[in-house]
């Protein structure tokens, strides 16, 4: 059998950190720059 045993909480997970901070900064952005279009969509045809 395998030798190795797996300790909870001992994995790295500074990538899958700095991705999910990418992937929630990338979203905020999207979100602010939808509203924007169409705030202004709305103010153009008045």
């Amino acid at each position: 059998m395998s030798e190795h045993t797996y300790e909870h909480g001992s994995m790295d997970t500074t990538t899958q950190e700095q991705t999910f901070d990418g992937f929630i900064k990338m979203v905020v952005r999207v979100s602010i720059l939808c509203i924007v279009v169409l705030i202004f969509m709305a103010l153009v045809n008045g």
